[in-house]
């Protein structure tokens, strides 16, 4: 009996000396690959990330990761004019084949979401004075932009000061986002004089997405327009 209880006592130990060396691990191998990804050039600056599964050390051992998460609420994609934050950025990568020393990784397949918020929007769009014809008439100044906000299920509204403008929709193809011309209310065709109620739509690129993956959708929600990414065979690292 009493020597079943030490068996018993020393299992329990090992397991958790095992535990342990299997989480500190982990640990180590989840900063080196946050490193990695900031030094490739996919995400800036320096994002988490979490290795998922148990336990760790035996995937290392076939070099291929279970699920990775990845996620930042800094990150800035685009160039130029387009340049945008990308608020709470999240992805979860599966199926990721690591070199030894983690210096490249091929994601079998991931997907991922990050918001764009309204006030973010409306600063790639053009100034309002491009945007809605006989705009000096209002007299609200060069370079004020419209204020955007949810309108809906696929739709995003504007005003232009404390005037409504109406509302478009939003769609998405390839790394191109396109705000479908915005349908102008009564009251803003009566205040700028127009007859044609549609403006020209607008359009710009997300170029440089994180992780290597595809834009796959936008959706208006009532914080900002929701993307989502996918991606199959995405080199991450290396």
């Amino acid at each position: 009996m009493r020597g079943w209880l030490k068996a018993t006592i020393g299992v329990v130990v090992l397991s958790g000396v095992l535990v342990g060396a299997d989480r500190i691990a982990v640990g180590v191998a989840e900063d080196e690959a946050a490193e990695q990804i900031l030094k490739s050039g996919w995400m800036s600056p320096k994002p988490d990330v979490s290795i998922e599964g148990f336990p760790f050390l035996t995937q290392v051992v076939s070099r291929k990761l279970d699920d990775v998460l990845i996620s930042s609420d800094g990150l800035t994609v685009g160039e130029g004019e387009d340049k945008v934050d990308l608020r709470a950025f999240r992805a979860r990568l599966s199926g990721v084949e690591v070199s030894g020393n983690m210096s490249s990784a091929t994601v079998a397949h991931g997907s991922g979401s990050a918001l764009i918020t309204y006030a973010d929007l409306a600063r790639l769009l053009p100034p309002a004075s491009e945007l809605v014809p006989n705009f000096g008439r209002l007299s609200l100044g060069a370079g004020t932009r419209l204020s955007l906000s949810y309108g809906g299920p696929g739709k995003i509204k504007a005003s232009l000061g404390p005037f409504p403008v109406g509302d478009a929709s939003v769609h998405s193809k390839g790394t191109t986002v396109t705000v479908d011309g915005f349908e102008l209310s009564t009251m803003a065709s009566l205040l700028v004089g127009v007859s044609d109620k549609s403006l020209e739509p607008v359009s710009f690129t997300l170029s440089e997405l994180p992780a290597g993956l595809n834009l796959s959708s936008v959706t208006p929600q009532e914080d900002g327009l929701q993307l989502a990414f996918d991606g199959k065979d995405v080199k991450l690292i290396g």
